[in-house]
């Protein structure tokens, strides 16, 4: 990714070719946090633009390092994904999105019957998070599919670490148990 830090100095600096580098090189990554919450595409574009107006509106409070950015634009798009479902007052049990137009996980594909395995397992880890309840989606989205470190998830929920790291544990074993539950044969 571009320097953050330089492109957030020239978004200060009212620089409309920065914002536009900085925004097309996050919000994917915003969109993709918004779907896992949400379950919806259009709710979850909606929160993309959303969370983009206020990063431009609040980039001054910005501690302007670039360790520290993507854990504040990701909490500002978990807040407001909690917002939006708070203002629905309702989370969805079932999933509005189907499973398999989720985004793709990045393979090699050296042969086609490597491809298709690794299609398969794809769908299946996608549907597993899909059932996951909301606390363990939320940390396996966070940590294992966006990659913030520990101390960043305690911070951004303000959880000590030791709870984030149990939950962090009871997630990826809640994961397994539901991969294995709805495909008993998977690694065996």
């Amino acid at each position: 990714m571009a320097d953050v830090v330089a492109l957030v100095e020239r978004c200060r600096r009212g620089d409309d070719l920065a914002w536009e580098a900085l925004v097309r090189s996050c919000q994917s990554r915003v969109y993709s946090v918004a779907l896992h919450y949400l379950r919806d595409r259009e709710e979850a574009k909606d929160i993309a633009q959303d969370v983009f107006v206020r990063v431009y509106r609040n980039l001054d409070s910005f501690e302007n390092r670039e360790e520290n950015f993507f854990p504040w634009l990701l909490s500002l798009t978990r807040n407001a994904c909690i917002d939006r479902l708070r203002r629905m007052k309702v989370r969805p049990a079932v999933p509005a999105v189907s499973v398999d137009e989720g985004p793709e996980i990045a393979d090699d594909r050296p042969t086609p019957e490597q491809a298709a395995i690794a299609a398969r397992e794809g769908r299946l880890v996608r549907r597993a998070i899909a059932e996951l309840n909301d606390d363990h989606r939320e940390m396996i989205v966070l940590h294992e599919i966006e990659g913030l470190e520990l101390r960043q998830i305690s911070e951004m929920l303000a959880l000590p670490i030791g709870t984030v790291k149990s939950r962090s544990m009871r997630a990826r074993l809640a994961l397994a148990r539901t991969v294995l539950a709805l495909d008993p044969s998977y690694g065996a």
